[in-house]
């Protein structure tokens, strides 16, 4: 029970936010749980098999790009094919960068990675397909309606929020029972000595396309969430620069840990408002890049284990 009782109480903070948060911190809080899947994601290939991508954004954007391009102008989407839709972009995608990238190791496997989402990134950023550098609009937020009963309408920031909330849960669970699996410990295993995995008779390939599907499938489906808490994409969504700031977050709450990928999302966005905050900072805060690298530096140096290792017991 004191393992489970940090988590159930975040959950129920979480749940009972948007009573006292307020327009704004019921956004915000949206969109760090958001993050926090994608973070999740992420932590399914470095923390658990030990593959550094560096073009987890391609996937995230993807999945974004692909609920607004096959939504319809006028109409809601179903809720019951968009989503597939969405993350199947974003798990085709990963299957074709998965199959080439994963050919490599090291340093080359990142280069490669980061060389995908750049093409990707490319050829929404230059290219009539997503509106270019100006982005696309989500001109009506999908539903799930049974007949004329709506029974989820995430036009409703209250329903948008339940239900982001629900899929960080259920994100969550899934992936903890993957690790708990067969192919989890396979997982695993490769991380620690992929060469004796495969002296044990494991064909190690499969394993790890399979978890870099899943994990671009996850991604996309974070980018389905971002696209419709604001209703507009564009090409950043796909940059580099996102790549970094979700490694960033799982590194900055531990490696290795579910819970650490969650806290790893929350303390980054709420450090990054932190020193955007012109109320505390005045005019420092367009500096705020640097207050936020300082403070990770140090956070990287006094908590090699991440903030999840201030939740662990030391032992005796």
């Amino acid at each position: 029970m004191q393992r489970y009782a940090l988590p159930l109480f975040g959950l129920l903070l979480l749940a009972l936010y948007p009573l006292v948060g307020g327009n704004y911190g019921t956004d915000l809080v949206a969109k760090i749980m958001i993050f926090a899947i994608f973070a999740l994601s992420l932590e399914l290939l470095v923390g658990s098999t030990g593959l550094v991508c560096f073009g987890h954004a391609a996937l995230f954007g993807i999945g974004a790009y692909a609920a607004v391009l096959l939504a319809p102008e006028s109409e809601p989407a179903a809720l019951w094919w968009i989503i597939p839709a969405a993350v199947g972009a974003s798990a085709a995608y990963a299957l074709f960068m998965g199959a080439l990238s994963l050919r490599t190791k090291g340093v080359y496997f990142i280069m490669v990675t980061l060389a995908f989402a750049q093409m990707a990134y490319f050829v929404i950023h230059d290219t009539p397909l997503g509106g270019g550098t100006d982005g696309i609009y989500l001109y009506v937020k999908p539903v799930l309606a049974v007949g004329d009963a709506v029974l989820i309408d995430l036009d409703k920031p209250a329903v948008f929020y339940g239900f982001t909330l629900a899929s960080l849960v259920a994100v969550y669970a899934l992936l903890a029972l993957i690790l708990r699996s067969r192919f989890g410990r396979a997982l695993a295993g490769i991380k620690a000595n992929e060469q004796r995995m495969r002296a044990t008779g494991f064909s190690t390939y499969p394993y790890k396309l399979a978890a870099f599907v899943i994990s671009g499938a996850l991604a996309g489906y974070a980018g389905f969430l971002f696209a419709v808490k604001d209703g507009f994409v564009n090409p950043e969504l796909l940059s580099w620069h996102l790549s970094g700031s979700v490694l960033i977050m799982i590194i900055l709450g531990g490696l290795g840990h579910l819970r650490g990928a969650v806290l790893g999302a929350f303390a980054y966005a709420l450090l990054q408002e932190f020193f955007k905050s012109e109320a505390i900072f005045g005019a420092f805060a367009k500096h705020w890049h640097l207050g936020l690298g300082l403070t990770i530096i140090l956070s990287v140096a006094l908590l090699p284990n991440g903030l999840i290792g201030l939740l662990q017991r030391k032992p005796k």
